[in-house]
């Protein structure tokens, strides 16, 4: 399955697939003020993919939410990985193996070649937590697009 990862990140999915993940966003946000995003990049070249992560976070401004909830989805194709980063008003309240928990969860859908699935679901996972600990407000503002980012 990983020699799908000879696509370039913005071809990897088909308009369907990407088309799924963004109504799992947009499905997922309905529900809470959180925001969440799915990343996509050809290759990660730090060592450490959470740096990788890390600065696309940053880049995406998703530091920069009012409640410092939102959630990355990381993909570094080429490098074969991928990390889920919670900014620290969401990481403060979920327990500590969570992103654990969502991760295996995306690695087992991922070694199946599921990657759609896989992120689907964990998108599902981080929107019922972010639902838990950041509910719906009526004059709540999606502050973040929903769209799948690529690099």
């Amino acid at each position: 399955m990983w020699g799908l990862f000879q696509k370039r990140s913005r071809n990897f999915f088909s308009a369907e697939q990407k088309s799924a993940i963004v109504k799992a966003i947009q499905e997922a946000e309905k529900n809470t003020s959180g925001e969440i995003r799915v990343h996509i990049e050809d290759r990660c070249f730090k060592k450490d993919v959470l740096d990788c992560a890390t600065k696309a976070f940053r880049k995406l401004r998703m530091h920069q939410t009012a409640a410092r909830n939102g959630v990355l989805f990381y993909l570094s194709l080429r490098s074969r990985r991928f990390a889920i980063i919670g900014d620290e008003g969401i990481d403060k309240c979920v327990p500590e193996d969570f992103w654990n928990e969502v991760k295996d969860v995306l690695a087992a859908h991922f070694a199946k070649g599921e990657f759609t699935e896989g992120l689907v679901a964990g998108i599902r996972l981080a929107g019922e937590k972010l639902q838990e600990f950041f509910p719906y407000q009526t004059d709540d503002v999606n502050e973040l697009p929903d769209d799948i980012s690529f690099n």
